[in-house]
């Protein structure tokens, strides 16, 4: 396949063909304990079955039509999603970087109908990410995607450092249309995003007259144990992104918003051919039928916070730090020994996972992960960085 398609993603030679919960198995029948998730996409695993169910009835029925119609499914996911969320409306999209290019647009069109012209600039948080569009790159807050040869980018973006009180007193003025928040740096490193800041600079950015966005692409959808990791940090967002989970696999994205930013996009503002397709909205229904059902959440948190406090329990020399929320956690590794060597490793012994950062290992598994396969992956875990410790 590397012969054929471009490999932009450094992939491995491991040829997967099936799944269950959280478990895969190669072409040649050998198992991986799976704690990535197809980055956080299969929050529900592999080949669960209410959700197969749905795709299955829904593909008999009706995958796609234009959006000059509406679907039933897209009328009913719509309406759960904004009801679980407390949004007023919404857009679909295919991705978290579709997602976050109309968040973009949106803020760019509040700042012209609320400042005119002059009103344009998006602040981001250093060390963040937000896709691999032209617009979406330039918004992350991180130098090493900004290469010379994708230049120019777009104008109008600038950074803050996440938990830098200092810098709220001066960022934002008549110059600004939003601030974006990723609630907690997933690319960047698994890092956290003090609630109290959080707060502060939303504070700061709406006194500037700016609407205030989270970017939920990897942790929203129970990622970090509430539907909503903002709700953790209680900042309130006027617009939040989200993906990855939303279809537990089926490509979607969505961006909703409330408030003063409900009703900024007018028709023609903002489409996409298959967005909001009824096959994805089938699929986010299960999605998000799934996550409400009472105490899910409550083993999301208590699972994540077991996986961490094992870690910890190892008191292993070449683990700098271990954190995270929910099941999204980051393990610093110390400098002499390279992530990316140790997710190779993993994935010899039968673990899939993640780098992050500069030097993070992280984990993101499906959010019905067995205790028995998170004490398997763990072991594997920790016999990888015995061995590479020594």
């Amino acid at each position: 396949m590397e012969k054929k398609i471009v490999n932009n993603y450094g992939s491995f030679d491991t040829v997967f063909v099936k799944g269950k919960g959280a478990t895969l198995t190669d072409k040649n029948g050998k198992q991986y304990i799976d704690f990535i998730a197809g980055i956080g996409v299969n929050c529900l695993g592999h080949g669960y079955k209410p959700l197969v169910k749905a795709i299955q009835k829904q593909a008999s029925r009706e995958i796609h039509i234009s959006n000059y119609y509406l679907s039933d499914m897209g009328l009913a996911f719509a309406d759960a999603l904004l009801s679980a969320t407390g949004f007023e409306g919404g857009y679909f999209g295919n991705s978290g970087a579709e997602a976050n290019e109309a968040a973009i647009k949106l803020a760019r069109k509040y700042g012209y109908l609320n400042g005119g012209s002059k009103r344009y600039v998006i602040y981001t948080l250093d060390q963040s990410f937000h896709g691999r569009t032209i617009a979406t790159l330039k918004a992350t807050g991180q130098a090493k995607f900004h290469p010379e040869y994708f230049a120019p980018y777009p104008e109008g973006f600038k950074t803050i450092k996440v938990n830098d009180w200092e810098c709220l007193k001066t960022a934002f003025d008549d110059t600004t249309a939003a601030l974006l928040i990723e609630c907690i740096q997933g690319e960047g490193g698994v890092n956290l995003v003090d609630s109290a800041w959080a707060q502060a600079a939303s504070e700061a950015a709406r006194k500037a007259g700016a609407i205030v966005m989270a970017d939920e692409v990897q942790t929203g959808m129970g990622r970090t144990g509430t539907l909503l990791a903002s709700e953790q940090l209680g900042f309130n967002p006027d617009v939040v992104t989200l993906a990855k989970g939303i279809a537990g696999g089926i490509p979607m994205g969505a961006c909703l918003f409330r408030g003063k930013a409900n009703h900024v996009f007018t028709s023609g503002d903002h489409q996409s051919t298959f967005a909001g397709s009824p096959l994805a909205c089938a699929a986010g229904l299960v999605v998000l039928k799934t996550l409400t059902a009472p105490g899910f959440f409550d083993r999301v948190n208590s699972t994540g916070d077991s996986i961490r406090r094992t870690i910890k329990e190892w008191n292993m020399p070449c683990i700098l730090d271990i954190r995270g929320k929910g099941l999204m956690v980051g393990i610093d590794i110390i400098p002499d020994i390279k992530a990316f060597d140790i997710e190779t490793e993993c994935m010899k012994e039968g673990l899939c996972v993640s780098t992050a950062g500069v030097n993070t290992i992280r984990f993101l598994p499906p959010l019905v992960i067995t205790d028995r396969e998170i004490h398997a992956g763990l072991a594997i875990f920790r016999n990888v960085l015995e061995k590479m410790n020594k």
